[in-house]
């Protein structure tokens, strides 16, 4: 088992800390240098390596700072076909593919999973049953399609939707209120995503995290899971003014409607 850390950071980024047993911990997309390191000083946790989903600065810009600090004895690993300056363990790992991965001062193997469409060698950590998705998945949402195709981003979170539904879903920023805005436009009749939408309403006017989620209820809300719905079909029909029944095409013109939402 293993002990979660949340450590928020800029204006909505969340920072993963994950600490075994045995008192390691490994960090998750640390955009932050300077907030990892108050944060593992004052709760006396032992950093011991990095894990980089992808190579975006808001989850990278940390590592220099980080192995500074740590007399560069940290473990970076990351995706190989990506720009990321100082990693120290590449991962390399087919296109929508799943791998083992032995990390160094690790107890226990980890799954790592190809998922392209934000960017492509993005990837995501599956340790017990958390999820580490970085821009991926989001709660009610998805990342926007920055390199990949709507194909490939769809491919992914299609991976994603088929882990255990306990699976808990730790991304990378706070954007659930947000997205369930959009997510009741294009599913008004979705009783599931109501009852969600008051109870993240209710833990934001408490300013507290609505992070983790899990699969299971992401696949309840989530339109971005839910391309083959029939109400997602009706409203994207509407919207774009065209008969749309591909699903492939429902999630791509969800994508497009949600980046000018």
């Amino acid at each position: 088992m293993y002990k979660t850390h949340q450590i928020s950071a800029f204006n909505d980024n969340y920072i993963w800390v994950i600490e075994d047993n045995y008192g390691a911990a490994y960090v998750v997309d640390p955009g932050c240098g300077q907030s990892v390191i108050d944060y593992v000083n004052s709760n006396k946790i032992q950093l011991v390596g990095i894990l980089i989903t992808h190579h975006h600065k808001d989850h990278t810009g940390g590592i220099a700072l980080l192995q500074q600090a740590n007399d560069q004895q940290l473990c970076v690993y990351g995706p190989v076909n990506e720009a990321i300056d100082g990693l120290t363990a590449p991962i390399s790992i087919a296109e929508h593919t799943s791998a083992e991965l032995n990390l160094q001062n690790w107890y226990q193997p980890i799954q790592v999973i190809s998922v392209p469409g934000h960017t492509l060698g993005h990837i995501a950590y599956v340790i017990d049953d958390n999820l580490f998705c970085g821009d991926t998945l989001f709660s009610g949402g998805c990342g926007r399609v920055f390199e990949g195709t709507a194909a490939q981003m769809s491919k992914s979170l299609s991976l994603l939707s088929k882990l255990p539904d306990s699976t808990k879903v730790f991304c990378a920023h706070e954007y659930t209120q947000s997205n369930l805005k959009f997510a009741i436009t294009a599913m008004p009749n979705n009783k599931a995503l109501k009852n969600y939408i008051e109870q993240v309403d209710s833990l934001r006017k408490q300013g507290l995290s609505t992070i983790p989620s899990n699969i299971l209820q992401e696949k309840k809300v989530n339109p971005f899971l839910r391309c083959e719905d029939e109400e997602i079909k009706l409203s994207l029909s509407s919207k774009f003014n065209q008969k749309i029944t591909d699903n492939i095409q429902a999630f791509k013109n969800l994508r497009l409607w949600k980046d000018h939402f």
